[in-house]
């Protein structure tokens, strides 16, 4: 049986929850058509309260525990569209109004699911804290991607850059806290006090040629001020992480991540000919133990490292988005903005035949979802998504 976790409340931290136990039957690989069916429990079954004690588990009872990006998935986060918002007009975001048809697309990656996979659903971000500062309004709580990471059986909170996400986290608290009282470790970062001189007031965005070359001389919106990075800037192959610097993550927070994760892990900086760097699973998007999607519009400036390491590096095919399709915070990319339920299959976009061919080619299976339109928020299947657990070993795949 397979449970769908829904948590509603967001940053206001109402823990109501239920539980909705599905078996969605579909024609692929021999899979049987089931009947749907649902059960639902009191918002009480998981109300976690402040005096219930925390126990010590062991690494085999932690609900928590992922070591990169294409082990059997068991468990994931997905995040939701509701009360989304247009931020404050600042430096550091460049954002026009979004029109939102976004979330029955979300919902469609809640319902498609896949026996043994365990999805909870982040419901929504309000919260009075988003407005005890003028720059601090919220935007949404639909690409969990971006602010957890999880690395063994830790989770990590970014501590993100934009302003308008600082309070984000707060959506994930209740999920997070439950995780913790069954063994998981939790970590945040540091949180910067997002003052002004953590950005370049002055970064010139006139035109792509001026961002090209400050990108290339290492000028980005952020400065050195104090630690900040958004996860998604990070992408995991078991003992080595791979992370860039960008509008939104700088090497003062990298610099944070290797030394927490060290000895065990090792943190590489890799760039791109990208004159606006931010997140790195629509450039580069480890698919595989020594397999890589590399975008050819923002090619790897280290990519012979990887392929002197034996690693196969495959250029994946132009998207076919339409031109006039709404995309405010994202590129057409988002096309290889995959997520790996395992080594052989994947869920892709079902309007990209393209890549769906590339896949098949690789003999990787692809599981066809519509999210065409939750794409103009900002997101493909990995953004909207963080993967809590799957099923493997802490390996080297990197030198």
């Amino acid at each position: 049986m397979l449970r769908v976790r829904c948590l509603r409340g967001g940053s206001r931290g109402a823990e109501a929850a239920h539980l909705i136990g599905a078996m969605v039957g579909r024609a692929v690989s021999g899979w049987v058509s089931r009947a749907f069916r649902s059960t639902s429990s009191s918002a009480a079954a998981l109300q976690l309260t402040a005096d219930e004690p925390v126990t010590e588990y062991t690494p085999e009872d932690c609900p928590v525990c992922a070591h990169n990006e294409w082990d059997p998935l068991e468990e994931v986060i997905v995040g939701r569209a509701e009360n989304a918002c247009v931020p404050p007009f600042t430096v550091e975001v460049k954002v026009q109004p979004v029109k939102c048809r976004l979330i029955a697309d979300a919902d469609v990656l809640c319902l498609i699911t896949y026996e043994n996979i365990t999805v909870r659903i982040i419901k929504g971000v309000t919260s009075e804290y988003f407005h005890t500062h003028a720059g601090f309004a919220g935007m949404y709580a639909a690409m969990p991607r971006d602010i957890l990471i999880v690395v063994g059986n830790e989770i990590i909170e970014a501590p993100m850059a934009w302003r308008a996400r600082f309070f984000e986290y707060r959506a994930y608290r209740p999920l997070i806290k439950e995780y913790f009282r069954r063994g998981a470790k939790w970590t945040t970062a540091p949180k910067p006090t997002m003052s002004d001189e953590l950005y370049d007031q002055e970064y010139p965005i006139r035109t792509v040629e001026d961002r090209h070359k400050l990108a290339a001389q290492g000028k980005f919106v952020t400065t050195e001020y104090e630690p900040c990075f958004d996860a998604a800037d990070f992408i995991r192959a078991g003992t080595d992480i791979f992370v860039q610097r960008s509008q939104v993550t700088n090497f003062m927070g990298i610099e944070w991540m290797r030394r927490h994760l060290a000895p065990t892990y090792k943190i590489h900086i890799i760039s791109f000919k990208d004159p606006n760097p931010m997140h790195i699973d629509a450039t580069f998007n480890i698919i595989g133990p020594g397999l890589v999607l590399s975008n050819p519009d923002r090619p790897c400036r280290q990519i012979e490292m990887f392929k002197k390491a034996g690693w196969t590096v495959v250029t994946p095919p132009a998207p076919l988005i339409p031109d006039n399709h709404p995309l405010w915070m994202s590129s057409k990319w988002l096309s290889m903005n995959v997520l790996m339920l395992d080594e052989k299959r994947v869920m892709v976009d079902a309007n990209e035949s393209n890549i769906q061919k590339m896949f098949e080619s690789l003999g990787i299976q692809t599981i066809r979802v519509s999210i065409r339109h939750a794409n103009s928020l900002g997101g493909g299947f990995h953004c909207w998504t963080t993967d809590v657990r799957r099923r493997g070993t802490l390996q080297s795949y990197f030198l």
